[in-house]
């Protein structure tokens, strides 16, 4: 089997605002429930039918390079409601003036049910795929088409490492969509400052802030919730990254991504030990819902909502986590929620930063799949997609950044831009599937079902999960 590169994985003092994520998730987003929509066929026709891209007039001009195909383009992926919502408004414009019509499906099992369609012979023609390591299992099959021309050319839109995480064994197959922070702590600005609370800069205060305020007696410092359908656990194996990431740095993580260095060795293990002191704390957690095994059964959807009742103080989420917000959530330093930047374990670390993304895969090549496959490639694209809501940030580097209006966006892109920063994309992600978006998965679940358990007897559960070829 070929295994992605430590360097495809990792990349140190990066200039990743073409960065900018699961589980779905997600990223990657991963959601608890499944949605299919269906948009509206073109309102607007095509001045020509031409398979060439004849002109279209007027606003719909801009899409004259995709005129000429028609028919209906399926898309699979991980993104629900209410983040999927926004993401259909984004192709809207597409449809109407293409006569193209897309429709998604967003599931919370998308990693399971992906490998079932395709292995069944009903793929759909594309698919959101948030793990490098899922992509690669899917390119294995030999079902998963090469990119057009077009797409391809889009390449100049995406630094290298992008580029390298939507290739597998040196051929490039996916085009980057999205990118996310993952690398946040979401909290109440109004709840801080009533408690004269100061915003940690250092891991050491995040931990004496936490410890202050459990001894308060009336807030939880942590929320949590790590269930999401058949990617469970996801959020768990965050936590753990974040923790190798900012005490042992880019190295160490890279090669943990590449099993050179195990579940097992000292480092992680001292790592899912520093995660069990923190989100396994009794003292610690879980605000608003419970003991330390209600995190298992909690959704990371709801995971933050006690923080607006001032049952927990603090969720540590990805930036697309602000999507969950309920509506009317003034999210700014001075609003009802904002984010800040998780601090390193280890201060001799250069601002490490995690990072997750999805990545248009095809499973067919008929031109009306190519149109829509050349369109979410581009920038025009990117914009639009930026526009319609916030808690999004593009892969593309030829994005607009004025577009980014959004205080998270903003904050998003300053440290996935930060040439000086430790960058790593998300690594259950890249490794192979059935460690990543498997084993890992289930075994942070029985972790938190049964804090007690020994971290090398999780450790060793991993291990034993990864492929021998």
């Amino acid at each position: 089997m070929y295994k992605r590169s430590a360097a495809a994985a990792v990349v140190i003092g990066a200039s990743v605002l073409a960065l900018a994520a699961c589980s779905s998730g997600s990223s990657t987003t991963t959601s608890s429930s499944t949605t299919t929509s269906s948009s509206s066929s073109a309102s607007g026709s095509p001045s020509s039918t031409s398979s060439s891209g004849t002109s279209l007039t007027g606003a719909c001009a801009q899409f004259s390079s995709y005129a000429g195909a028609k028919g209906t383009v399926t898309i699979f992926g991980s993104i629900i409601s209410p983040e999927s919502n926004s993401l259909q408004k984004s192709w809207s414009q597409f449809e109407q003036c293409t006569g193209i019509t897309i429709n998604y499906t967003g599931s919370n099992t998308f990693e399971s049910d992906l490998p079932v369609k395709v292995n069944g012979g009903n793929p759909p023609d594309l698919a959101l795929i948030p793990q490098p390591g899922l992509l690669t299992q899917m390119v294995l099959t030999g079902s998963v088409k090469q990119p057009p021309a077009q797409t391809v050319a889009n390449e100049a839109n995406w630094s290298q490492y992008w580029k390298d995480y939507g290739s597998v064994g040196g051929t490039f197959y996916a085009a980057p969509m999205s990118a996310n922070m993952k690398s946040l702590v979401w909290y109440s600005p109004k709840y801080f400052k009533a408690h004269n609370y100061q915003v940690p800069t250092t891991w050491a205060a995040l931990m004496s802030l936490s410890a202050k305020i459990a001894n308060s007696g009336t807030t939880k410092p942590w929320c949590g919730g790590i269930s999401s359908g058949t990617a469970s656990g996801w959020p768990a194996t965050d936590w753990l990254e974040e923790v190798v990431l900012g005490k042992y740095g880019a190295k160490v993580y890279a090669d943990w991504i590449s099993h050179k260095i195990k579940f097992d060795s000292p480092q992680i293990m001292d790592a899912m030990t520093v995660v069990h002191n923190w989100m396994q704390n009794p003292a610690w957690v879980n605000g608003g819902y419970g003991s330390v095994q209600s995190i298992a059964t909690t959704t990371f959807q709801n995971a933050g909502f006690p923080i607006q009742k001032n049952q927990c103080a603090m969720l540590q989420q990805a930036s697309f986590y602000e999507a969950q917000w309920p509506a009317g959530t003034k999210v700014s330093p001075t609003g009802d929620i904002f984010a800040f930047k998780l601090p390193a374990v280890n201060p001799a670390i250069p601002t490490p930063v995690e990072g997750g993304g999805e990545f248009i895969t095809a499973f067919s090549s008929d031109p009306a799949t190519q149109a829509v496959q050349n369109y979410l490639s581009s920038a025009a694209w990117a914009d639009s997609r930026i526009k319609v809501a916030p808690g999004w940030v593009s892969a593309n580097e030829k994005v607009d950044q004025a577009l980014y209006t959004d205080p998270i966006d903003q904050l998003s892109a300053k440290f996935l831009a930060d040439p000086t920063a430790t960058f790593a994309f998300d690594a259950s992600d890249a490794m192979p599937a059935a460690v990543g978006a498997g084993q890992e998965w289930k075994s942070m679940v029985n972790w938190f079902s049964s804090p007690n358990t020994p971290v090398a007897t999780i450790a060793k559960q991993i291990d034993a999960a990864w492929p021998s070829s």
